[in-house]
């Protein structure tokens, strides 16, 4: 059995909050075929996880990720080959945003190309003061096609093809600028950050993080009637949950709800 050290993703379980480490510091963790068959394994574990209440992506070493593997990918020039590892890394994209719970990127050092990805693709981000960001296969004339995908609805058009077609870095405080990070933290001071809005969100209901997410990613699809009425009929079905009915009790009677997933 391999050890943790061995492994390309690990997991660490905690009050509601789980973690996974990208754990391929050497290589910057590159996104392989075996970091993205971990992750996309181990979200679905998650999705069928209903203790967890948000999940952290983080990663070990000078860098949060450095995009795709591309000594393995330069290992096999087939076109098929590609094809399958692009579509590969955008099902592991689609279930961060799929993934019932909010997702937070912790970022450090560098997230580049499809790791900048990643970063687009979590719910909220929190990065070290030092970390950078850039979408930077135009430099080897290879225009970041997949990347482009979440960074445009993440940032906007035109601050994301300025990344997309100069290759050049932002860095924490543009980021947060951009929307592309919720906060910034000194370097030394990132899990502290970090550790607050994770324990402000796991104190949430559970039912009510759930349905929030969902709610707030079908709305996005749709033309603005058609939101409110999905919108409307979500907070009606949400309102006959036990917890909402608790945490009214509560709010009335001034005391800390007590949620029924704990």
């Amino acid at each position: 059995m391999a050890s943790d050290d061995d492994r390309p993703l690990r997991r660490h379980d905690d009050a509601g909050v789980t973690t996974l480490t990208m754990n391929r510091p050497g290589q910057f963790n590159a996104l392989s075929e075996a970091m993205l068959e971990a992750l996309g394994s181990e979200l679905d574990r998650l999705a069928a996880d209903e203790r967890v209440r948000c999940v952290v992506l983080a990663a070990e070493g000078r860098a949060f990720c450095a995009g795709h593997d591309l000594k393995e990918m330069r290992a096999t020039p087939d076109e098929a080959y590609y094809r399958t590892l692009f579509a590969r890394c955008g099902e592991v994209m689609q279930r961060l945003v799929a993934l019932p719970v909010p997702v937070i990127a912790r970022v450090q050092g560098l997230a580049t190309a499809a790791g900048c990805q990643l970063v687009a693709s979590c719910d909220l981000a929190v990065a070290a003061r030092s970390a950078r960001f850039a979408v930077s296969g135009i430099n080897v004339g290879l225009f970041c096609s997949t990347p482009a995908v979440a960074l445009s609805r993440t940032i906007g058009r035109k601050r994301a093809l300025e990344m997309l077609f100069t290759g050049e870095f932002i860095d924490a405080d543009q980021a947060l600028d951009w929307g592309l990070v919720n906060r910034v933290a000194d370097d030394d001071a990132l899990d502290d950050v970090l550790g607050e809005l994770t324990a402000a969100i796991a104190a949430k209901s559970a039912v009510a993080l759930r349905t929030g997410k969902a709610l707030f990613q079908r709305q996005l699809q749709l033309p603005l009637d058609e939101a409110y009425g999905l919108a409307g009929d979500t907070m009606a079905a949400n309102m006959m949950a036990e917890d909402v009915t608790e945490g009214i009790d509560a709010f009335i009677a001034k005391r800390a709800p007590q949620w029924r997933h704990r």
